[in-house]
């Protein structure tokens, strides 16, 4: 069984920044597709970016830009980077672990953007 746990959520400003932390503790952990994903009250939850096992990532359109995914193969980490936050940026983020037919979810750490 494996189990992700986020970190770094809280309140910001618009503009400013946080960094999101997950620890994975998953056998071979290299081999997993990591990503993170938000849902905003009231709507569905939403890829926000993921990265491959070698490392390849890939972002939803409205971070482009803003937000940076990358991942520590040794310590079993993903971290999502997000810069110039908006208030529509707030959302509870999770982290998420896929291989093959197995996915795996963390239980969400609260961003929220507001002065």
């Amino acid at each position: 069984q494996a189990q992700l746990v986020e970190s770094g959520g809280g309140l910001v400003q618009p503009g400013g920044s946080l960094r999101l932390s997950c620890a994975a503790s998953v056998t071979f952990f290299s081999t997993y597709g990591m990503g993170w994903y938000r849902q905003a009250p009231g709507k569905q939850r939403e890829l926000v970016a993921d990265i491959t096992r070698d490392a390849t990532t890939n972002y939803a359109e409205p971070v482009k830009g803003r937000f940076t995914i990358s991942r520590d193969n040794v310590k079993s980490l993903v971290y999502l980077q997000m810069n110039s936050l908006k208030p529509e940026d707030t959302a509870v983020y999770y982290c998420n672990a896929q291989r093959g037919d197995y996915q795996y979810w963390g239980q969400g750490t609260q961003v929220t953007v507001s002065s």
